[in-house]
């Protein structure tokens, strides 16, 4: 495919909506027309082939219907929670159950704030750089509504705020596009727990290009939670950036449950003194998915820390991979960085592609990085199974404690709970024998 060509053949039509931000819309869409779908010969996605993609026809669906049954798979049963549905990239109301209650939250969504509110809007787009990523580009030019999440100063909001993001297939065997978009401002001094996730209703292909821009403002703190349980037909790329001021917390875990191809951009920029930066994620996959999870953490002030977890569970004809960057500025003295990436390979078929990356210009500082490949430790295996466990649930058991520790530090018991109990399904441990 000649990398000018319109990547996603007769889906990309003009620019629509939201006329304040059209300059936006069309800079977004000429940079991705510019860079094209990514081929394994670009260094970012040497691992992950986007061929498929390029061969499938797309259509952009509109408001299909959802059941409330079919949502409440994806939305963690009883959880209390501040819950907002789109469907295709539409938002729909009447599987919403509360915008906000909660004095100094507002929540809009994206047309909504453009006609009553455009000032939510300010950072729409500002830390995205629509000509480095091709798909954030094409989430920028296409995006047909989303979700603004505005925390007044001091703000702290208990209940998880969760963000459903449901592509639905489409009927005519094409792939049904979702451009989902999240913007979070966090100002000074608030707190709050956002979840974001995503999954698939229907049989046949689905595709969703997501874009996060979350800014953290001095003192705020915010824990994101992201999980992916799309289908095995579904194919998912996203694209999130953060934007830490001083004296912040910002915490992120990443979850991939599902899907048959999944890519992660998370990109978190540490802008000021006495940041605190937490990135975990737990991949578990089969068959043969794909996953590819490439992280960025970006120290440009004194006094920070941070700190990387990634773990994988890969069966069958799975792969993986991790890309992880740390960037140390010159003026990043007294940096603490930690980067770690565990896989256990469940199969002699699966594969990892891990790559751990430091670029250090400062010359006071800690970092370090480390990355293990192997399978199940035996000596445990043996005595649970001295125990009377038979050896593939004894096999199971470890592999959810392995993947359950990133979920530990979930500071919101409830959805800790929801999100064990997917772990512990996915890993099928109750109907192993």
């Amino acid at each position: 495919m000649d990398r000018t060509d319109m990547p996603l053949g007769g889906f990309l039509a003009e620019v629509e909506g939201f006329e304040s931000l059209q300059t936006l819309r069309e800079k977004a869409l000429q940079d991705h027309l510019s860079l094209g779908i990514p081929t394994t010969k670009d260094e970012e996605w040497k691992y992950t082939s986007l061929r498929n993609l390029t061969e499938q026809y797309f259509t952009q669906s509109g408001r299909l219907p959802v059941t409330e049954e079919q949502m409440l798979h994806f939305a963690y049963g009883d959880l209390q929670q501040i819950r907002i549905v789109f469907i295709n990239g539409h938002y729909d109301e009447g599987l919403t159950n509360s915008l906000s209650h909660v004095p100094g939250l507002t929540i809009k969504t994206l047309q909504c704030a453009a006609d009553t509110a455009p000032h939510l809007l300010e950072n729409l787009g500002k830390h995205t750089k629509t000509e480095e990523f091709t798909f954030g580009a094409l989430n920028t030019a296409k995006f047909s509504d989303g979700v603004v999440i505005h925390l007044a100063k001091n703000t702290v909001v208990d209940t998880p705020i969760h963000v459903l993001n449901l592509t639905t297939a489409d009927v005519n065997n094409a792939t049904g596009v979702s451009m989902p978009r999240i913007l979070v401002l966090a100002e000074s001094g608030s707190k709050a727990t956002l979840v974001e996730s995503y999954g698939s209703v229907g049989k046949g292909a689905t595709f969703s290009n997501a874009v996060v821009e979350v800014v953290v403002e001095p003192n705020a703190w915010v824990e994101h939670v992201k999980v992916t349980r799309e289908s095995l037909d579904s194919t998912h790329i996203g694209l999130t950036n953060v934007m830490q001021e001083r004296d912040s917390t910002y915490l992120h875990y990443n979850v991939i449950l599902g899907g048959k191809l999944t890519r992660n951009d998370i990109n978190i920029f540490l802008n000021g003194s006495n940041v605190h930066t937490r990135m975990d994620g737990v991949t578990i996959l089969d068959g043969n998915q794909h996953a590819d999870n490439h992280t960025r953490l970006d120290h440009a002030y004194p006094h920070c820390d941070s700190f990387e977890v990634y773990k994988h569970v890969l069966d069958g004809e799975s792969t993986g991979v991790f890309n992880g960057k740390i960037y140390v500025h010159q003026d990043a003295q007294k940096t603490d960085a930690k980067q770690t990436n565990q896989t256990l390979l469940m199969s002699p078929t699966a594969t990892i592609n891990s790559k751990p990356q430091l670029e250090i210009y400062a010359d006071d500082v800690k970092c370090t990085h480390g990355a293990t490949v192997g399978n199940l430790d035996q000596m445990p295996l043996f005595y649970l199974q001295s125990r009377g466990i038979p050896k593939r649930r004894a096999e199971a058991i470890m592999v959810y404690a392995f993947a359950a520790e990133v979920l530990e530090r979930i500071s919101n018991e409830d959805l800790r709970a929801r999100l064990e109990e997917l772990l512990y399904d996915k890993l099928d441990v109750e109907n192993q024998a």
